[in-house]
C-alpha cells in the first residue's frame, strides 16, 4: 500500500518517541495499528463487493441478450401465425421414442 522502508519507519518512531514520550508511544502505536487494520479490512470488503457486482453484471448481460433473442423469435412466430409455444408442443419430448 505505502512504499515505506526501514529508514522511514525508524525516523517516524524516533519523532514519535520525542513528541509523545516513552509512556504514550506504545499506546498510540497500538491505536494506529488497529486503525490501519480496520482501514485495510474495509478496503478489502469494498473491493470484493465491487468485484462481485461486476461479475454479476458480466453474467446478467448475456442473459438479457439471450432473453431479447427469444422475444424476437416469439415475435417472428406470431407474425407467421403460429402461437409462441406451437413448435415446442408439436415436437415429442426427448426419450419418448422408446
Amino acid at each position: 500500500m505505502f512504499d515505506v522502508g526501514f529508514a522511514e519507519i525508524f525516523l517516524l518512531a524516533l519523532i514519535g518517541l520525542l513528541v509523545l514520550g516513552p509512556e504514550r508511544l506504545p499506546r498510540v502505536a497500538r491505536t494506529l495499528g488497529g486503525l490501519m487494520r480496520k482501514a485495510r479490512s474495509s478496503w478489502i470488503t469494498l473491493r470484493r463487493s465491487i468485484e462481485a457486482e461486476l461479475a454479476a453484471a458480466e453474467i446478467k448481460e448475456p442473459l438479457e441478450s439471450a432473453g431479447q433473442e427469444l422475444k424476437d423469435v416469439a415475435e417472428q412466430l406470431e407474425e407467421m401465425g403460429a402461437p409462441p409455444g406451437a413448435r415446442a408442443q408439436a415436437r415429442p419430448p426427448d426419450g419418448a421414442d422408446d
